[in-house]
């Protein structure tokens, strides 16, 4: 019989972790988010949990979060994104074509130029570079390199360095460099009682969409529920604040676990590859959002958010909390989702040969 243990499902099978890292975990996480609160941050629960929990991980300290917490979580912040999609919001999506035509663009640009320079100066396989380059989809490229392609140990750190890099410091840079903020007003908070039953109702869809291979499953069941009640006028109003700042404070959370299991010696080995790639995904990210904003006549910062090369669940959770359309970023971070599922194969074959062209 298993003592102080804590399980989450994840659609496929179970895990279990133990309870004394998850109860560890959830303190230093939500000790963060309150600290960052308090102190002004923007998105303060998101950043403050995973900058709390990312150094406990690195002092390793046991952490970890279950799926189901997890899934929990996620499916709060869809329900919060799915409350802001109305008439006159979705009036605006005959624009978004142009939009995601440029963020396809952008996502293509970022995996050859990431992965030629890992190829090219840190002596990483063509296979490994792509893998650890591609943007947001880290479950999609570590099932790729568990069966064979790739470096899997230099993947993880790569993506986990440049993931908890872009949800940190990202509404850092949209709030103190001058960027117009998000002129989306959240609506007011709906009842409890209505609240949890629309999270209860998305929660269910997302255990039958993760069946499935649907990214971000729980999030876009949250979206798709709470947007569908919010546009037909069933339902009104968000999450009471407490329940978004725990669905942020647990995201944020297990954005800093993902240290957890990766040793230092990888860490140091890595870490100016990593810095590399999260530089130069970052820079290019800004150089394909920045005409799409002019274009499109939309605030900068809400364009950043939805190329940038970051998870699913962050950068919705980063717009949310900054007023940017939340329907805008969701489709476009889930286009991009859809995306490389496609084109990930095609890049290695193209970095592959430019590599073996370079050195014949």
């Amino acid at each position: 019989m298993l003592k102080n243990s804590t399980e989450g499902y994840d659609g496929v099978g179970m895990t279990k972790i133990p309870l004394r890292p998850v109860l560890i975990t959830l303190v230093i996480g939500f000790s963060g988010a309150t600290a960052a609160a308090l102190a002004g941050v923007p998105a303060a629960p998101l950043v403050g949990a995973s900058i709390a929990v990312s150094i406990a991980a690195l002092s390793r300290l046991p952490v970890g979060i279950p799926n189901l917490l997890r899934n929990f979580a996620f499916t709060i912040i869809g329900c919060s994104l799915g409350s802001g999609i109305t008439k006159e919001a979705l009036s605006q999506a005959v624009h978004w074509p142009i939009s995601l035509f440029f963020l396809g663009l952008a996502v293509g640009t970022i995996i050859l130029a990431g992965s030629w320079v890992l190829a090219r100066f840190y002596d990483q396989t063509p296979e490994t570079a792509v893998l650890a380059t591609t943007p947001g989809v880290i479950a999609y490229v570590l099932a790729i390199a568990a069966g064979g392609v790739g470096d899997v140990r230099t993947i993880i750190v790569i993506q986990n360095i440049r993931l908890v890099l872009v949800t940190t410091l990202l509404p850092f840079i949209l709030t103190h460099l001058g960027f117009a903020p998000g002129h989306i007003e959240p609506q007011a908070s709906g009842s409890l009682f209505g609240s949890l039953v629309v999270i209860a109702l998305a929660f269910a869809m997302g255990i039958v969409a993760q069946r499935w291979p649907i990214p971000a499953a729980f999030l876009l069941a949250g979206v798709l529920v709470s947007g569908i009640g919010h546009y037909l006028g069933m339902v009104s109003g968000r999450p009471p604040a407490p329940l978004i700042f725990c669905g942020f404070t647990i995201t944020g959370s297990m954005v800093g676990t993902r240290f957890s299991s990766i040793p230092m010696a990888d860490l140091r080995r890595l870490l100016a590859a990593s810095l590399i790639c999260a530089l130069i995904t970052g820079l290019l990210a800004v150089g394909f959002a920045y005409p799409v904003s002019v274009m499109l006549d939309i605030p900068f910062g809400q364009v950043f958010v939805a190329f940038a090369p970051g998870g699913v669940e962050a950068m919705a959770a980063i717009a949310l909390a900054l007023g940017y359309d939340p329907a805008y970023v969701a489709t476009h971070h889930l286009f991009r989702l859809l995306l490389l599922f496609l084109i990930v194969p095609f890049c290695i074959r193209i970095v592959a040969r430019t590599v073996r062209e370079h050195e014949s």
